[in-house]
């Protein structure tokens, strides 16, 4: 039995792959070009015509006003190469034989993100391009000295109303808010692209309390991960070795109240139990008080600093 290759049908199977993949990319790139918002700025110019050059703003109907054009053109969403083109068509039927324009977005108004928090440079930025998270916070001159270990990226949405083809949600009212370990991002393990109108707080140092039966009772910063027997530590140890039976009150989510967790010092220790990690705002009770009682001193001691205690959910 004889076998007979098409070479003719193979090249039209190659030409028809390639030329997918090559509108793959070409489709691509033209997600990644900036597209004209409500608020821009645009720059026309009309070549061999400077009468009719102007800087325009984007209405809020997302149109702009030229001149010697008895209607709006729709600029939001558009590419600067698409509404030439659109301009230009425009012009084309009652005005100009031939015309040749050129768009430019002088002022990038619609695109804008936003850094808050324990940053060098909090402030908005307007961005052209597609951009990392990292380098967000590098324009933001990074995590100054009262930042803690987490940020939170609270995603709102352009103002340019603008959706990729590929975007198949439905239309949000919601913000949608995103927690991240500010290490993580630093160190490259999560990869977080910024989309326009995002907002990103980097967050100050948790806070963590020791009272009771330690040398040093008080608030202690957090910026890594710390475990009870650290934090007893921090507070330069216990007054009494005696003393081994401690209490962690963590708050419920969403409310005042708070949870109560014993611990042994001498099991964690010997290694009967893990040393647990303490949450932000949490309070390690070194005490044999019942917990009222506990908590009436605990606000006493600490009436001075309630402000604070109260903004993190105590």
């Amino acid at each position: 039995m004889k076998y007979y290759i098409n070479f003719a049908v193979i090249a039209a199977a190659f030409i028809l792959s390639s030329a997918n993949a090559f509108g793959q990319v070409a489709a691509e790139n033209q997600d990644d070009r900036y597209r004209i918002g409500f608020q821009d700025i645009l720059d026309i110019q009309v070549f061999r015509h400077p009468e009719l050059n102007l800087k325009a703003p984007v209405n809020p109907d997302g149109t702009i006003n030229l001149y010697r054009l008895s209607k709006p053109v729709v600029a939001v969403c558009k590419t600067q190469r698409e509404l030439a083109m659109d301009l230009e068509a425009a012009y084309k039927v009652s005005y100009l034989k031939d015309p040749q324009i050129n768009v430019n977005v002088a002022e990038q108004r619609s695109q804008s993100v936003s850094v808050i928090g324990a940053v060098e440079k909090a402030g908005t930025f307007y961005v052209s391009k597609r951009m990392h998270l990292l380098e967000l916070l590098a324009l933001a001159g990074g995590p100054n000295k009262e930042s803690g270990t987490r940020l939170i990226l609270a995603r709102t949405g352009s103002s340019s109303n603008c959706k990729a083809a590929s975007d198949t949600s439905s239309d949000r009212d919601d913000v949608l808010l995103m927690s991240y370990k500010l290490r993580d991002i630093q160190e490259g393990k999560k990869t977080v692209w910024i989309q326009p109108g995002d907002i990103v707080s980097v967050l100050d140092a948790d806070l963590v309390y020791v009272y009771g039966n330690v040398v040093k009772p008080g608030q202690i910063q957090v910026r890594e991960p710390i475990t009870l027997r650290q934090a007893i530590a921090s507070s330069e140890g216990l007054k009494s070795a005696a003393e081994n039976n401690v209490r962690i009150l963590r708050q419920k989510p969403d409310s005042i109240e708070r949870t109560e967790l014993p611990f042994n010092l001498k099991d964690i220790a010997s290694g009967k139990i893990n040393d647990p990690y303490l949450e932000p705002n949490d309070i390690v009770a070194v005490t044999k008080d019942g917990t009222k009682a506990f908590m009436n001193g605990f606000m006493k001691a600490f009436t001075n600093g309630l402000p604070t205690i109260f903004a993190r959910g105590f």
